[in-house]
């Protein structure tokens, strides 16, 4: 497959003119970019592939919803469903996407919704009786009908945006200069221990934008896995013959940690967003304990016993997030009526 992409290198100006072309008439305004006054927080990425968006929108949810009501807005990929989506006790993965789906049963006091089109998707969480006072914005940075007040930025550790070029033999959905829309840059999945020095170099790479901050984040494992009605502690899952099932973009830092807690498994990869088919599912059926993602365990725990299906949490941890919290708080307050 790597080698077909780099056949398609003569390719790369066209994609790149075309999205530059486009990024520009956004920013003369002769494409139309729709504002609004409720508080519009977009997080995103230049590149495709997992960059820690869904750990990102949970780590704002946490950071607001004491305060202000919140609404989730994602497109909602792979779903079965059609238009705008808002999500209740009828809602699965498929009317969903699995990761909409995610939020909602992890978030019930917050409004969790889909839509392909991001401005009928906001009318839509703006008509309702008690309409959100913050709305998230989930894999928007591309969809630029909609203007955000505030933009998050990720890219990952090992794969820079600086250091990667446009579709089709790059992953970068747009030229690297999208960057200078965002108000915060983050480097997600970083390792536990990275220094100021390193650090440093990153942001020399990335060259923010006066104004623009840099920030830092790790994925943060909880000690224990869940299943619907079960709690395990990883120190006693030595005793288990795991099968690891992952349907995500970068399975690496997980494997890693698996690693590092002694923890033994036979792995099944699958792409990002795996819609598993009935042969998969019977395989794992046969299984004695499997251990998945929570964006996977979604899709699987209809299909599979309880004392067999387990995930294993994530949250995404800010390297000093006191400066990235008090930016989208005062962005929030500043901006709220």
């Amino acid at each position: 497959m790597k080698w077909i992409r780099k056949l398609l290198l003569p390719v790369v100006p066209i994609y790149y003119i075309v999205t530059k072309v486009r990024n520009i008439l956004f920013d003369k305004n002769i494409f139309k970019s729709k504002s609004y006054e409720i508080p519009l927080i977009c997080v995103g990425n230049l590149s495709v592939g997992g960059t820690g968006k869904s750990p990102m929108i949970e780590y704002l949810i946490r950071l607001l919803k004491a305060d202000y009501q919140i609404a989730t807005l994602s497109r909602g990929y792979k779903r079965e469903s059609e238009g705008f989506q808002l999500a209740d006790d009828n809602a699965t993965a498929l009317t969903l996407g699995d990761e909409p789906y995610q939020f909602y049963k992890k978030f019930r006091d917050v409004y969790v919704s889909v839509d392909n089109d991001r401005q009928h998707g906001i009318s839509k969480l703006l008509s309702l009786p008690k309409p959100p006072e913050v709305i998230l914005l989930d894999d928007a940075y591309q969809h630029r009908k909609v203007k955000a007040g505030f933009n998050i930025l990720l890219t990952t550790y090992d794969k820079l945006y600086a250091e990667d070029i446009v579709l089709p033999t790059g992953d970068l959905r747009e030229p690297r200069s999208g960057a200078n829309r965002a108000n915060a840059i983050i480097v997600t999945k970083c390792p536990d221990d990275l220094k100021a020095s390193e650090q440093n170099r990153i942001i020399e790479k990335l060259k923010p934008n006066k104004g623009q901050n840099v920030f830092f984040s790790k994925i943060s494992y909880e000690d224990s896995v869940f299943s619907k009605t079960h709690k395990i502690a990883l120190s006693n899952l030595n005793s288990q013959k795991i099968t690891l099932v992952t349907g995500i973009a970068k399975p690496e830092p997980l494997l890693e940690y698996l690693k590092d807690e002694g923890i033994t498994y036979e792995h099944l990869k699958f792409k990002d967003h795996h819609t598993f088919s009935k042969d998969e599912i019977d395989e794992l059926k046969e299984k004695e304990f499997v251990l998945t993602t929570e964006k996977d365990f979604v899709r699987l725990k209809h299909e599979l016993k309880d004392d067999k299906l387990y995930y294993l949490p994530i949250r995404a941890s800010i390297f000093e997030s006191e400066l990235l919290n008090d930016s989208v708080k005062d962005y929030v307050k500043n901006s709220t009526k």
